[in-house]
């Protein structure tokens, strides 16, 4: 027999988000390590709110929030909250029920912008590798270092002059008429309208300059996940100064001799002897162009060599992941602050799903 196609609206439901959710949705084990991790800022949380006035959005909630956009590739804060508001998986996630109303986008930002002065971030991506190292799932011996392009949110026209007055408005604000040919631009005298902090770099001969910024990340080769995080200015330099940073400041416990992989654009005598006087071995990619390699037999005729050549690629998925889907290909956001916070962030999810697909995730 055949159903009719009512369309009265029902005043009441009897189904709760939680019960709507498959048990076996992948987001599922995702929220419970989310729990876990928020369980640990709480205290962190308590210091950047005043104890009286009016109750502000949660930080979980917002923290859950951010994290939906970068699963689901959601490159407005608008749309982001569009779909909060009537997509069902998205309130059961971040912890509305049915009835509950959705942040204005203004109110939304403003709050975002407490998590960053608190250093959010950092503390939510430290707690991400407390528990993947509570699951055994991080190598204390062997890492991989390598750096990325991050293409600002600033435009070529904005690559002014630094003296250049910025009171003078041209006839169309929305898209001025700049004719930069055959001037001579660079970072010593030239500078971004938009976003100061970008720098004027190119990948390699032929390539297109581009306003940029520069991610770095530091992987342990036993599972592929991000155990240290870095955004710097786009220079020549930038990759190999984040790495001596980030090999400085590994725990106490890891101060024993490590091995840290990374391709040819590392194999520098100088970066070579940092790293053997703070008891890292480099297994660092041969650059034999038209030189002689830092790197020399010695290095070369272990096994774990070439191991480290192997899994030191793998560090080419964290980055594919983060720019595609974490949306960092090209920054939604401008200044060094809020870009870095951003690409800590987005790398601690990576480690969440990353986490999730090794199936050791906290009941």
């Amino acid at each position: 027999m055949r159903g009719d196609d009512l369309q009265q609206d029902a005043m009441f439901s009897y189904v709760s988000p939680e019960q709507r959710v498959p048990a076996d949705h992948p987001l599922r084990p995702i929220r419970r390590m989310v729990d876990e991790v928020l369980k640990g800022l709480s205290r962190r949380f308590d210091t950047l709110y005043s104890s009286t006035g009016r109750p502000s959005v949660a930080p979980e909630k917002l923290l859950r929030t951010l994290l939906l956009q970068v699963l689901y590739t959601v490159r407005s804060e608008r749309l982001l909250l569009e779909q909060l508001d009537y997509n069902l998986l998205f309130r059961w996630f971040v912890g509305l029920n049915m009835d509950d109303p959705v942040w204005d986008a203004t109110v939304f930002s403003k709050n975002r912008e407490r998590l960053l002065k608190g250093e959010v971030a950092q503390a939510f991506f430290e707690q991400v590798l407390k528990l993947a190292r509570q699951q055994d799932l991080l190598s204390d011996e062997h890492f991989t270092v390598d750096g990325t392009l991050i293409e600002a949110w600033a435009g070529q026209k904005s690559f002014q002059k630094k003296d250049t007055p910025s009171g003078d408005r041209p006839e169309d604000p929305g898209n001025p008429t700049v004719d930069f040919h055959g001037e001579k631009r660079s970072n010593q005298t030239h500078q971004s309208k938009t976003d100061p902090d970008a720098r004027l770099y190119k990948k390699g001969p032929g390539k297109e300059a581009k306003l940029s910024y520069q991610g770095h990340v530091l992987m342990e080769n036993r599972n592929g996940l991000v155990t240290a995080t870095r955004l710097t200015p786009a220079t020549g330099t930038a990759e190999r100064e984040a790495a001596l940073q980030m090999a400085q400041q590994r725990d106490g416990r890891d101060r024993h001799r490590v091995t840290l992989g990374a391709d040819k654009a590392y194999d520098t005598r100088d970066f070579v002897r940092d790293l053997r006087e703070l008891n890292v071995t480099p297994h660092v990619a041969q650059n034999t162009t038209n030189r002689c390699s830092a790197i020399d037999g010695r290095t070369t005729r272990h096994a774990g060599y070439d191991t480290s050549q192997r899994k030191r690629k793998r560090v080419e998925e964290i980055f594919g992941w983060i720019k595609t889907v974490g949306l960092m290909s090209k920054t939604r956001h401008r200044g060094r602050e809020r870009v870095g916070w951003m690409f800590t962030f987005t790398a601690a999810v990576y480690n969440l799903v990353r986490i999730r697909n090794l199936g050791a995730v906290v009941s």
